[in-house]
Protein backbone atom coordinates (compact mmCIF):
# COMPACT_ATOMS: atom_id res chain seq x y z
CA UNK A 1 0.00 0.00 0.00
CA UNK A 2 1.38 3.42 -1.04
CA UNK A 3 -0.01 6.83 -0.13
CA UNK A 4 0.37 10.01 -2.20
CA UNK A 5 -0.50 13.65 -1.66
CA UNK A 6 -2.34 14.84 -4.77
CA UNK A 7 -4.13 17.71 -6.41
CA UNK A 8 -4.59 21.19 -5.05
CA UNK A 9 -2.18 20.93 -2.13
CA UNK A 10 0.70 20.12 -4.48
CA UNK A 11 -0.37 22.81 -6.95
CA UNK A 12 -0.66 25.53 -4.31
CA UNK A 13 2.68 24.65 -2.74
CA UNK A 14 4.37 24.95 -6.13
CA UNK A 15 2.76 28.37 -6.53
CA UNK A 16 3.91 29.51 -3.10
CA UNK A 17 0.34 29.68 -1.80
CA UNK A 18 -0.80 28.47 1.63
CA UNK A 19 -2.05 24.90 1.60
CA UNK A 20 -5.53 24.76 3.17
CA UNK A 21 -6.78 21.27 2.36
CA UNK A 22 -4.86 18.12 1.59
CA UNK A 23 -6.18 15.18 -0.42
CA UNK A 24 -4.55 11.77 -0.46
CA UNK A 25 -4.68 8.83 -2.85
CA UNK A 26 -4.01 5.28 -1.68
CA UNK A 27 -2.64 2.79 -4.22
CA UNK A 28 -2.67 -0.98 -3.72
CA UNK A 29 -5.22 -1.19 -0.90
CA UNK A 30 -8.73 -2.56 -0.44
CA UNK A 31 -11.56 -1.00 1.59
CA UNK A 32 -11.18 -3.82 4.12
CA UNK A 33 -7.50 -2.97 4.64
CA UNK A 34 -8.33 0.72 5.15
CA UNK A 35 -10.96 -0.08 7.79
CA UNK A 36 -8.59 -2.51 9.50
CA UNK A 37 -6.08 0.33 9.90
CA UNK A 38 -8.64 2.57 11.58
CA UNK A 39 -9.87 4.64 8.63
CA UNK A 40 -13.56 5.57 8.55
CA UNK A 41 -15.42 5.01 5.25
CA UNK A 42 -17.40 8.08 4.08
CA UNK A 43 -17.54 7.81 0.29
CA UNK A 44 -20.98 7.26 -1.19
CA UNK A 45 -20.08 6.90 -4.87
CA UNK A 46 -16.51 5.64 -4.51
CA UNK A 47 -14.21 4.52 -1.67
CA UNK A 48 -13.15 7.53 0.44
CA UNK A 49 -11.94 7.26 4.04
CA UNK A 50 -11.14 9.64 6.89
CA UNK A 51 -7.77 9.32 8.59
CA UNK A 52 -8.22 8.16 12.21
CA UNK A 53 -6.18 11.07 13.60
CA UNK A 54 -6.13 13.96 11.09
CA UNK A 55 -9.58 13.26 9.60
CA UNK A 56 -8.22 14.17 6.16
CA UNK A 57 -9.69 12.35 3.16
CA UNK A 58 -7.91 9.34 1.71
CA UNK A 59 -9.37 7.96 -1.54
CA UNK A 60 -8.50 4.64 -3.13
CA UNK A 61 -6.94 5.06 -6.56
CA UNK A 62 -9.66 4.69 -9.15
CA UNK A 63 -10.63 4.91 -12.79
CA UNK A 64 -14.01 5.87 -14.23
CA UNK A 65 -16.04 4.84 -17.26
CA UNK A 66 -18.78 7.01 -18.78
CA UNK A 67 -22.13 5.21 -18.77
CA UNK A 68 -24.77 8.00 -18.95
CA UNK A 69 -25.06 11.78 -19.48
CA UNK A 70 -24.18 14.18 -16.71
CA UNK A 71 -21.58 14.19 -13.98
CA UNK A 72 -23.13 11.23 -12.16
CA UNK A 73 -23.16 8.97 -15.21
CA UNK A 74 -19.99 7.01 -14.33
CA UNK A 75 -19.00 3.55 -13.26
CA UNK A 76 -16.10 3.69 -10.79
CA UNK A 77 -13.36 1.07 -10.70
CA UNK A 78 -11.30 1.17 -7.48
CA UNK A 79 -9.10 -1.89 -7.07
CA UNK A 80 -5.56 -2.45 -5.76
CA UNK A 81 -4.35 -2.84 -9.34
CA UNK A 82 -5.21 0.79 -10.29
CA UNK A 83 -1.98 2.78 -10.57
CA UNK A 84 -1.33 6.34 -9.44
CA UNK A 85 -0.91 7.48 -13.04
CA UNK A 86 -4.27 6.00 -13.98
CA UNK A 87 -5.85 7.87 -11.08
CA UNK A 88 -4.19 11.16 -12.06
CA UNK A 89 -5.22 10.68 -15.68
CA UNK A 90 -8.93 10.99 -14.81
CA UNK A 91 -8.44 14.42 -13.15
CA UNK A 92 -9.59 17.68 -14.70
CA UNK A 93 -6.56 19.93 -15.25
CA UNK A 94 -2.89 19.14 -15.57
CA UNK A 95 -2.04 21.55 -12.76
CA UNK A 96 -4.26 19.36 -10.53
CA UNK A 97 -2.75 16.05 -11.68
CA UNK A 98 0.52 16.13 -9.73
CA UNK A 99 1.46 14.10 -6.67
CA UNK A 100 4.07 13.61 -3.96
CA UNK A 101 4.92 10.29 -2.33
CA UNK A 102 3.97 10.40 1.36
CA UNK A 103 7.28 8.70 2.15
CA UNK A 104 9.06 11.83 0.94
CA UNK A 105 7.14 14.11 3.29
CA UNK A 106 8.29 15.35 6.65
CA UNK A 107 7.17 13.67 9.85
CA UNK A 108 4.50 16.30 10.47
CA UNK A 109 3.18 15.92 6.93
CA UNK A 110 4.87 19.05 5.65
CA UNK A 111 6.77 19.18 2.39
CA UNK A 112 8.81 21.38 0.15
CA UNK A 113 7.38 21.09 -3.34
CA UNK A 114 10.45 22.83 -4.73
CA UNK A 115 12.81 20.07 -3.62
CA UNK A 116 10.73 16.94 -2.96
CA UNK A 117 10.39 14.51 -5.85
CA UNK A 118 7.38 15.56 -7.90
CA UNK A 119 5.27 12.96 -9.70
CA UNK A 120 4.06 14.84 -12.75
CA UNK A 121 3.17 12.50 -15.65
CA UNK A 122 1.16 15.16 -17.52
CA UNK A 123 3.53 18.13 -17.18
CA UNK A 124 1.36 20.11 -14.81
CA UNK A 125 4.37 22.04 -13.55
CA UNK A 126 5.03 23.36 -17.05
CA UNK A 127 1.43 24.55 -17.28
CA UNK A 128 1.88 26.34 -13.96
CA UNK A 129 4.92 28.12 -15.33
CA UNK A 130 3.03 29.00 -18.52
CA UNK A 131 -0.06 30.05 -16.50
CA UNK A 132 -2.25 27.70 -18.47
CA UNK A 133 -5.45 25.85 -17.59
CA UNK A 134 -5.27 22.73 -19.78
CA UNK A 135 -7.25 19.50 -19.45
CA UNK A 136 -5.47 16.24 -18.73
CA UNK A 137 -7.11 14.00 -21.32
CA UNK A 138 -10.25 12.94 -23.13
CA UNK A 139 -11.95 12.00 -19.85
CA UNK A 140 -12.44 15.72 -19.22
CA UNK A 141 -15.16 15.78 -21.87
CA UNK A 142 -17.23 13.20 -20.01
CA UNK A 143 -17.96 15.38 -16.96
CA UNK A 144 -19.77 18.72 -17.44
CA UNK A 145 -18.90 19.85 -13.92
CA UNK A 146 -15.40 20.39 -15.23
CA UNK A 147 -16.62 23.30 -17.35
CA UNK A 148 -17.67 25.01 -14.14
CA UNK A 149 -14.43 24.08 -12.40
CA UNK A 150 -12.31 25.58 -15.19
CA UNK A 151 -14.36 28.79 -14.95
CA UNK A 152 -13.87 28.86 -11.18
CA UNK A 153 -10.13 28.29 -11.50
CA UNK A 154 -9.99 31.13 -14.03
CA UNK A 155 -11.63 33.37 -11.42
CA UNK A 156 -9.15 32.26 -8.77
CA UNK A 157 -6.01 32.41 -10.91
CA UNK A 158 -6.88 35.53 -12.87
CA UNK A 159 -3.59 35.65 -14.79
CA UNK A 160 -4.06 32.10 -16.17
CA UNK A 161 -5.53 31.48 -19.61
CA UNK A 162 -7.70 28.56 -20.70
CA UNK A 163 -5.82 26.51 -23.31
CA UNK A 164 -7.32 26.70 -26.80
CA UNK A 165 -7.83 22.93 -27.05
CA UNK A 166 -9.52 22.91 -23.63
CA UNK A 167 -11.87 25.72 -24.65
CA UNK A 168 -12.67 23.86 -27.89
CA UNK A 169 -13.47 20.74 -25.87
CA UNK A 170 -15.71 22.72 -23.53
CA UNK A 171 -17.60 24.19 -26.50
CA UNK A 172 -18.15 20.72 -27.92
CA UNK A 173 -19.47 19.54 -24.55
CA UNK A 174 -21.97 22.41 -24.51
CA UNK A 175 -23.00 21.61 -28.08
CA UNK A 176 -23.63 17.96 -27.09
CA UNK A 177 -26.01 19.06 -24.34
CA UNK A 178 -23.83 17.91 -21.44
CA UNK A 179 -24.45 21.15 -19.51
CA UNK A 180 -28.20 20.48 -19.32
CA UNK A 181 -27.46 17.35 -17.28
CA UNK A 182 -25.88 19.30 -14.41
CA UNK A 183 -27.79 19.16 -11.14
CA UNK A 184 -28.78 22.40 -9.42
CA UNK A 185 -26.74 21.91 -6.26
CA UNK A 186 -23.51 21.46 -8.17
CA UNK A 187 -24.10 24.50 -10.36
CA UNK A 188 -24.73 26.67 -7.28
CA UNK A 189 -21.70 25.19 -5.51
CA UNK A 190 -19.35 26.10 -8.34
CA UNK A 191 -21.03 29.45 -9.10
CA UNK A 192 -20.88 30.59 -5.48
CA UNK A 193 -17.29 29.37 -5.22
CA UNK A 194 -16.36 31.35 -8.33
CA UNK A 195 -18.04 34.50 -7.04
CA UNK A 196 -15.88 34.32 -3.92
CA UNK A 197 -12.62 34.36 -5.91
CA UNK A 198 -10.42 37.38 -6.61
CA UNK A 199 -11.76 37.99 -10.14
CA UNK A 200 -15.29 36.61 -10.41
CA UNK A 201 -15.69 38.28 -13.81
CA UNK A 202 -13.43 35.59 -15.25
CA UNK A 203 -15.95 32.94 -14.23
CA UNK A 204 -18.59 34.67 -16.36
CA UNK A 205 -16.20 35.32 -19.24
CA UNK A 206 -15.15 31.66 -19.49
CA UNK A 207 -18.73 30.41 -19.27
CA UNK A 208 -19.72 32.91 -21.97
CA UNK A 209 -16.80 31.95 -24.20
CA UNK A 210 -17.74 28.27 -24.22
CA UNK A 211 -21.47 28.93 -24.65
CA UNK A 212 -22.54 27.65 -21.21
CA UNK A 213 -23.61 30.96 -19.64
CA UNK A 214 -27.00 31.40 -21.37
CA UNK A 215 -27.82 27.77 -20.54
CA UNK A 216 -26.79 27.89 -16.89
CA UNK A 217 -27.93 31.47 -16.16
CA UNK A 218 -30.44 32.53 -18.80
CA UNK A 219 -31.78 35.17 -16.42
CA UNK A 220 -28.57 37.15 -16.87
CA UNK A 221 -29.42 37.91 -20.47
CA UNK A 222 -29.91 41.69 -20.66
CA UNK A 223 -33.35 43.20 -21.12
CA UNK A 224 -34.29 44.59 -23.55
CA UNK A 225 -32.28 42.77 -26.25
CA UNK A 226 -29.65 44.89 -27.97
CA UNK A 227 -28.08 46.48 -24.90
CA UNK A 228 -26.08 43.42 -24.07
CA UNK A 229 -22.51 44.71 -24.46
CA UNK A 230 -22.89 47.65 -22.10
CA UNK A 231 -24.81 45.61 -19.54
CA UNK A 232 -22.24 42.83 -19.63
CA UNK A 233 -19.30 45.19 -19.11
CA UNK A 234 -21.09 46.85 -16.21
CA UNK A 235 -21.83 43.48 -14.60
CA UNK A 236 -18.23 42.28 -14.94
CA UNK A 237 -16.92 45.50 -13.40
CA UNK A 238 -19.46 45.31 -10.59
CA UNK A 239 -18.68 41.75 -9.47
CA UNK A 240 -14.94 42.47 -9.50
CA UNK A 241 -15.53 45.64 -7.47
CA UNK A 242 -17.49 43.56 -4.96
CA UNK A 243 -14.55 41.16 -4.74
CA UNK A 244 -12.08 44.01 -4.13
CA UNK A 245 -14.36 45.22 -1.33
CA UNK A 246 -14.23 41.68 0.10
CA UNK A 247 -18.00 41.37 0.18
CA UNK A 248 -19.61 38.25 1.60
CA UNK A 249 -21.37 35.88 -0.79
CA UNK A 250 -24.92 37.33 -0.44
CA UNK A 251 -23.64 40.78 -1.42
CA UNK A 252 -21.62 39.45 -4.36
CA UNK A 253 -24.60 37.46 -5.62
CA UNK A 254 -26.82 40.55 -5.40
CA UNK A 255 -24.18 42.56 -7.29
CA UNK A 256 -24.13 39.89 -9.99
CA UNK A 257 -27.87 40.17 -10.58
CA UNK A 258 -28.41 43.87 -9.90
CA UNK A 259 -29.70 45.76 -12.90
CA UNK A 260 -29.68 42.72 -15.17
CA UNK A 261 -32.58 40.66 -13.87
CA UNK A 262 -35.99 41.57 -12.45
CA UNK A 263 -37.28 40.01 -9.18
CA UNK A 264 -39.44 37.35 -10.91
CA UNK A 265 -36.44 36.21 -12.96
CA UNK A 266 -34.28 36.17 -9.84
CA UNK A 267 -36.90 34.06 -8.08
CA UNK A 268 -36.87 31.54 -10.96
CA UNK A 269 -33.07 31.40 -10.93
CA UNK A 270 -32.92 30.90 -7.16
CA UNK A 271 -35.58 28.20 -7.19
CA UNK A 272 -33.91 26.34 -10.04
CA UNK A 273 -30.42 26.43 -8.49
CA UNK A 274 -31.66 26.13 -4.89
CA UNK A 275 -29.76 29.24 -3.94
CA UNK A 276 -29.13 29.89 -0.24
CA UNK A 277 -31.95 31.86 1.39
CA UNK A 278 -29.86 34.85 2.49
CA UNK A 279 -28.45 35.23 -1.02
CA UNK A 280 -31.90 35.10 -2.59
CA UNK A 281 -33.47 37.56 -0.14
CA UNK A 282 -30.82 40.22 -0.64
CA UNK A 283 -30.72 39.80 -4.43
CA UNK A 284 -34.51 40.17 -4.74
CA UNK A 285 -34.55 43.16 -2.39
CA UNK A 286 -31.74 44.91 -4.29
CA UNK A 287 -33.39 44.29 -7.66
CA UNK A 288 -36.67 45.71 -6.38
CA UNK A 289 -35.44 48.75 -4.45
CA UNK A 290 -32.05 49.87 -5.80
CA UNK A 291 -33.52 52.45 -8.20
CA UNK A 292 -35.52 54.04 -5.40
CA UNK A 293 -32.50 54.02 -3.10
CA UNK A 294 -30.38 55.69 -5.78
CA UNK A 295 -33.03 58.43 -6.05
CA UNK A 296 -33.73 58.69 -2.31
CA UNK A 297 -32.11 62.11 -2.11
CA UNK A 298 -35.31 63.52 -3.58
CA UNK A 299 -37.66 61.75 -1.15
CA UNK A 300 -39.40 63.51 1.74
CA UNK A 301 -39.75 62.08 5.24
CA UNK A 302 -42.92 60.14 4.49
CA UNK A 303 -41.48 58.52 1.34
CA UNK A 304 -38.25 57.67 3.17
CA UNK A 305 -40.22 55.90 5.88
CA UNK A 306 -42.18 53.92 3.30
CA UNK A 307 -38.89 52.89 1.67
CA UNK A 308 -37.49 51.76 5.03
CA UNK A 309 -40.64 49.75 5.69
CA UNK A 310 -40.55 48.09 2.26
CA UNK A 311 -36.95 47.09 2.92
CA UNK A 312 -37.92 45.69 6.35
CA UNK A 313 -35.15 47.87 7.77
CA UNK A 314 -36.61 47.96 11.29
CA UNK A 315 -36.68 44.19 11.71
CA UNK A 316 -33.54 43.48 9.65
CA UNK A 317 -31.19 46.47 9.92
CA UNK A 318 -28.13 44.37 9.08
CA UNK A 319 -29.64 43.28 5.75
CA UNK A 320 -30.60 46.89 5.05
CA UNK A 321 -26.98 47.90 5.61
CA UNK A 322 -25.94 45.18 3.16
CA UNK A 323 -28.46 46.49 0.64
CA UNK A 324 -26.87 49.94 0.84
CA UNK A 325 -23.44 48.39 0.30
CA UNK A 326 -24.68 46.64 -2.82
CA UNK A 327 -26.21 49.85 -4.19
CA UNK A 328 -23.02 51.77 -3.41
CA UNK A 329 -20.95 49.14 -5.21
CA UNK A 330 -23.23 49.33 -8.25
CA UNK A 331 -22.87 53.11 -8.27
CA UNK A 332 -19.07 52.83 -8.26
CA UNK A 333 -18.75 54.55 -4.89
CA UNK A 334 -15.36 54.78 -3.18
CA UNK A 335 -13.67 56.55 -0.28
CA UNK A 336 -13.05 59.52 -2.55
CA UNK A 337 -16.59 59.41 -3.96
CA UNK A 338 -18.97 58.25 -1.22
CA UNK A 339 -22.46 57.00 -1.99
CA UNK A 340 -24.73 59.93 -1.12
CA UNK A 341 -27.89 57.95 -0.20
CA UNK A 342 -25.98 55.88 2.37
CA UNK A 343 -25.64 58.49 5.12
CA UNK A 344 -29.11 59.98 4.48
CA UNK A 345 -30.92 56.66 4.69
CA UNK A 346 -29.04 55.46 7.75
CA UNK A 347 -29.79 58.76 9.47
CA UNK A 348 -33.45 58.35 8.60
CA UNK A 349 -33.45 54.84 10.01
CA UNK A 350 -31.76 55.93 13.24
CA UNK A 351 -34.26 58.77 13.61
CA UNK A 352 -37.24 56.47 13.09
CA UNK A 353 -35.78 53.90 15.48
CA UNK A 354 -35.52 56.57 18.18
CA UNK A 355 -39.30 56.53 18.52
CA UNK A 356 -40.28 54.40 21.50
CA UNK A 357 -43.13 52.56 19.83
CA UNK A 358 -44.41 50.95 23.02
CA UNK A 359 -44.65 54.35 24.74
CA UNK A 360 -46.41 55.88 21.73
CA UNK A 361 -48.83 52.95 21.66
CA UNK A 362 -49.69 53.34 25.35
CA UNK A 363 -50.25 57.07 24.93
CA UNK A 364 -52.43 56.48 21.87
CA UNK A 365 -54.52 53.91 23.73
CA UNK A 366 -54.91 56.29 26.66
CA UNK A 367 -56.23 58.85 24.19
CA UNK A 368 -58.84 56.37 23.03
CA UNK A 369 -57.13 55.14 19.86
CA UNK A 370 -57.35 51.44 19.03
CA UNK A 371 -56.11 48.95 16.43
CA UNK A 372 -55.05 50.51 13.15
CA UNK A 373 -55.22 53.98 14.68
CA UNK A 374 -52.32 53.12 17.01
CA UNK A 375 -50.21 52.09 14.02
CA UNK A 376 -51.06 55.35 12.26
CA UNK A 377 -49.89 57.30 15.30
CA UNK A 378 -46.57 55.41 15.42
CA UNK A 379 -46.16 56.01 11.69
CA UNK A 380 -46.77 59.74 12.16
CA UNK A 381 -44.24 59.95 15.01
CA UNK A 382 -41.61 58.27 12.86
CA UNK A 383 -42.27 60.62 9.95
CA UNK A 384 -41.86 63.58 12.29
CA UNK A 385 -38.59 62.18 13.64
CA UNK A 386 -37.20 61.67 10.12
CA UNK A 387 -38.34 65.16 9.07
CA UNK A 388 -36.56 66.65 12.09
CA UNK A 389 -33.39 64.72 11.20
CA UNK A 390 -33.52 65.97 7.60
CA UNK A 391 -34.04 69.57 8.70
CA UNK A 392 -31.13 69.34 11.12
CA UNK A 393 -28.76 67.99 8.45
CA UNK A 394 -29.73 70.48 5.74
Amino acid sequence: MHIYLVGGAVRDALMGLPVKDRDWVVVGATPQQMVAQGYTPVGRDFPVFLHPRTHEEYALARTERKTAPGYRGFTVHADPDVTLEQDLERRDLRINAMALDARDLQADGGFDAATDRLIDPFNGRIDLQRKLLRHVGDAFGEDPVRILRVARFAARFADFEVAHDTMDLMRSMVARGEVQALVAERVWQELSGGLMQARPSRLLEVLHACGALPILLPELQPEPPGGGAAVEVERLQRVDRAARLQFALPLRFACLLLGTAQPPAIARLCERLRVAGDCRALAELAAREHACIDASGTLDARALLLLLERCDAFRKPERFAQLLQVCACAAGASEDRPYAPHARLLAALVAAQSIATQTVALQAQAAGLVGHQVGVQIHAERIAAIAHSLARSS
